[in-house]
């Protein structure tokens, strides 16, 4: 346990932050953290929430985030030729990769045949534990996201992208199935009063910049993201956007949509100093910490990073220390550590 433990929670702090307001302190913040490192972190396994509640405090977060028990794909169908997955090693766990050619969504046979799921009470219960379990100044940040990502995966990607052009009612019809469930999870997220923030994730960019023209997320993406902008305007949340790679091309769509903060910033892809130039007065930035000096580095090295990415972005508030992606399980806990501990010994502003 890092040498702040014990942590106040301050979830005011963050969310000053996220709207681009001066705090107190620059907070930190990720989209995800693997359990492995929790549990390294605590000297225990991460199990129950009770655990994963532990670990955010200790670890000087002022939120937890929680995403609803949704399988999007409830009948466990998978594409003719099976998924892609890499090997479990004693580095890694085994991971499974999008459908590149055909999915199991091609045609209208098959989309009409596909069992969507619906939006159900009891996929909320861990937000009901929430708000008994949470310790004062700690909020919940409630994450869902994959509108385009669920799309294109379940089309795959090859056939996603000649739909586009040659079967655009298909393509239609599939981002709207999916958005209206994605809507209707924010929607049911928000209603709860544990909620102070909402976050919603998916990856539209490559490190090089966007998986698919401009036009195809202006038309089948964008529009449900502005409604979940203007979910978080009627409750007064901060409405945070992730997505790896570059995406100075739809940089104002994205805006229009009512983001108030953008994670992870990912390091190969842009320039963080450039982003709080050109938008750190409508936009909060996340992260920058990358994840190869995380997994790879040493401690001082991580250090010495974090330490400068609060002195040239923290500068009048709007910016959170985290990973340049997520906090994967081959990340070394030492740099992990060292990484909140640069934040708190030098986050004060």
């Amino acid at each position: 346990m890092p040498r702040f433990a014990p942590y106040q929670p301050d979830f005011e702090r963050l969310r000053k932050t996220l709207l681009r307001q001066k705090a107190d302190r620059i907070p930190i913040m990720e989209l995800g953290i693997d359990e492995a490192i929790m549990g390294h972190f605590l000297g225990r396994p991460v199990i129950t929430l009770e655990d994963r509640i532990d670990f955010f405090r200790c670890a000087g977060y002022d939120y937890i985030k929680l995403s609803p028990s949704i399988d999007m794909n409830p009948a466990g169908l998978v594409p003719a030729g099976g998924f892609r997955h890499s090997e479990a090693s004693g580095q890694d766990k085994a991971r499974k990769w999008g459908s590149e050619g055909k999915g199991i969504i091609s045609t209208w046979e098959a989309y009409e045949r596909f069992q969507f799921p619906s939006v159900q009470d009891d996929l909320f219960l861990i937000f009901e534990q929430a708000e008994r379990l949470l310790p004062p100044g700690m909020r919940v940040i409630g994450q869902y996201g994959d509108i385009f990502t669920f799309t294109w995966e379940f089309m795959g990607f090859e056939t996603f992208c000649f739909a586009c052009m040659e079967n655009e009612e298909l393509v239609g019809a599939v981002f709207e199935r999916i958005g209206a469930i994605v809507y209707a999870l924010f929607e049911r997220m928000a209603q709860f009063d544990v909620v102070g923030g909402l976050f919603y994730s998916d990856d539209i960019a490559y490190q090089t910049g966007l998986m698919a023209a401009p036009a195809v997320f202006h038309k089948y993406l964008f529009p449900w993201m502005k409604k979940i902008g203007r979910l978080c305007a009627q409750r007064s949340l901060p409405f945070i956007y992730h997505s790896d790679g570059k995406m100075w091309e739809v940089m104002e769509a994205l805006l229009a949509t009512g983001i108030t903060a953008l994670q992870p910033i990912e390091p190969k892809a842009w320039d963080i100093v450039e982003v709080k130039q050109r938008y750190g007065d409508r936009l909060a930035l996340i992260g920058n910490v990358d994840v190869d000096l995380l997994a790879r580095g040493t401690a001082k090295a991580v250090a010495a990073e974090t330490k400068r990415l609060i002195d040239v972005v923290g500068p009048g508030g709007g910016y959170c220390v985290g990973s340049g992606n997520t906090v994967p399980n081959y990340v070394r806990p030492e740099n992990y550590r060292a990484m909140l501990e640069t934040v708190w010994d030098f986050g004060a502003v």
